[in-house]
This record gives C-alpha cells, sequence and structure tokens, in this order.
C-alpha cells in the first residue's frame, strides 16, 4: 500500500510561483495514476490535474489549465505540481491521491475514483 506526503505549500502573491511535491512510499510510484485535489474552506475537494503511471497521459481541470503543470519522477517516486500565475482563487488546501495504474482512464477525476490520499498542504495566496 502506498503512502503519500505533499509539501512545498505556503503563502504566495498573486501571480507567484510556488511547486507541490508529492513524495510516495510503501510502493513504487509507477504502479500508481497521480492526481491532484484541492479544497477550499467550505467547499467540495475539487480534481486540479493528473498524470498517468508512465507520463503519457496528462488531464487538468480547466480552472488551472495553462497555469499550472503536473510531472513526475519516478525515480524519486515524486510527483510535483507547478503552480504559476497563482491567484487568490487558488488558495486551498492541496492534496496528492493516488489509484492503481490505468484502473480509470485519466480522464475519469471524481475523489472517489482515487483510493490513497496525503494530508495536504495549504497554499494561501494573497491579492
Amino acid at each position: 500500500q502506498v503512502q503519500l506526503v505533499e509539501s512545498g505549500g505556503g503563502m504566495a502573491q498573486t501571480g507567484d510561483s510556488l511547486r507541490l511535491s508529492c513524495a510516495t512510499s510503501g510502493s513504487p510510484s509507477s504502479n500508481y495514476d497521480m492526481a491532484w485535489f484541492r479544497q477550499a474552506p467550505g467547499k467540495e475537494r475539487l480534481f486540479v490535474a493528473a498524470i498517468s503511471w508512465g507520463s503519457i497521459k496528462i488531464y487538468y481541470a480547466d480552472s488551472v489549465k495553462g497555469r499550472f503543470t503536473i510531472s513526475r519522477d519516478n525515480a524519486k517516486n515524486t510527483v510535483y505540481l507547478h503552480l504559476n500565475d497563482v491567484k487568490p482563487e487558488d488558495t486551498a488546501v492541496y492534496y496528492c491521491a493516488a489509484r492503481q495504474r490505468s484502473l480509470h482512464s485519466i480522464q475519469t477525476s471524481t475523489p472517489n475514483t482515487y483510493y490513497y490520499w496525503g494530508q495536504g498542504t495549504q497554499v494561501t495566496v494573497s491579492s
């Protein structure tokens, strides 16, 4: 079973860039399709981006397309989310998630289709 630990969150100003990392352990990350979700206070958890186990397939939410980039390094068992040109509406707790590779199409992006979760990292963007 895989464990996920996020890092890299913090405070930012509008237009800044951040890089979030998700370190996996317990099982090779290459066994899993990975995704990032985010949850703002009082709101539901929303899909941000997903990447297939071999980085061949990538999928983004429309709200972040062109600003955020998901990537992974299976040799380091780490998945990244690069946040560029951040906005106050990007403020949320960001969660890393995993599911067994090829279990669903990469576009299947509801939280209940991911079975392993990290504890989250807070990103706060001020104007």
